[in-house]
């Protein structure tokens, strides 16, 4: 059966992901707590792992009920910061780490995904199996972490997602609130590196262009994609479902 299987959020955009078991749907249509704090330079550019590998090299959590971000360096230094409180000067210590003066900014709206017209990204558990099993290095977590997806659904094939952009496409529905897939998600250079050290994988997008060619599902619109490295899909929450939650285990169901 079709079920929600993993919730993900990004605390603070470009760091490490946080597992929740429940999450509600913001008024600007994302998920509580998704990029809810950003790094911004003096030119007003977001830092993130488009712009630096160095974001691999932190280890962090962060815990929404105290606000209390924890970090790790290579070299086992730990700090810890009240985002509430200490914002500024959490923001101190990552421009000393990164070499350039940062300002940490909170948005409890909508976060600073990169869509932000738009709502959470959407995977399913086989589409990241099968996108390991091209990669004798890759993990299926190891996936996971490289890609960055909000919602996981298991319970579907590789791919599912897919079918949900394009003209006509259908929407689904998880505990009640409804998922319209607006866009395939283009990959950039990130998922290229391992999360944990940053080092590329050689030939990574040119064997994973190929392999997902050959694996397009027939039930997908091809004239939706722009091109093959492409996965996962980024989805809109009509205004109607906002600020409803989302549960793991909610069953989903597709309306055709």
């Amino acid at each position: 059966m079709a079920r929600l299987e993993r919730l993900r959020v990004y605390p603070v955009k470009g760091l490490d992901g946080i597992d929740l078991e429940e999450v509600s749907v913001l008024e600007g249509g994302t998920l509580e707590y998704d990029r809810e704090f950003a790094l911004f330079d003096s030119d007003g550019d977001v830092l993130n792992g488009k712009r630096t590998d160095r974001v691999h090299d932190l280890r962090t959590s962060f815990d929404p009920a105290s606000d209390e971000l924890a970090i790790e360096t290579p070299e086992n230094r730990s700090r810890r910061f009240d985002l509430a409180n200490e914002r500024e000067a959490c923001a101190r210590w990552l421009s000393d780490f990164f070499g350039v003066e940062l300002e940490l900014r909170r948005d409890r709206s909508t976060g600073y995904v990169d869509r932000r017209e738009m709502g959470p990204s959407v995977v399913s558990t086989a589409t990241l199996e099968t996108i390991a099993s091209w990669f004798d290095e890759l993990t299926v977590d190891g996936v996971r972490r490289r890609l960055r997806t909000n919602v996981e659904v298991s319970g579907v094939p590789a791919f599912w997602e897919d079918r949900f952009v394009g003209e006509h496409a259908p929407t689904f529905e998880v505990g009640g609130v409804t998922f319209e897939g607006v866009t395939p998600c283009g990959r950039c250079v990130v998922p290229q590196r391992d999360p944990d050290t940053g080092e590329p994988l050689p030939e990574f997008r040119r064997r994973f262009v190929r392999k997902r060619e050959a694996t397009f599902p027939e039930w997908a619109d091809s004239a939706a994609f722009d091109h093959f490295y492409t996965v996962t899909i980024i989805a809109r929450i009509p205004a109607a479902d906002r600020g409803r939650r989302l549960r793991i285990g909610d069953p989903l169901s597709v309306n055709d």
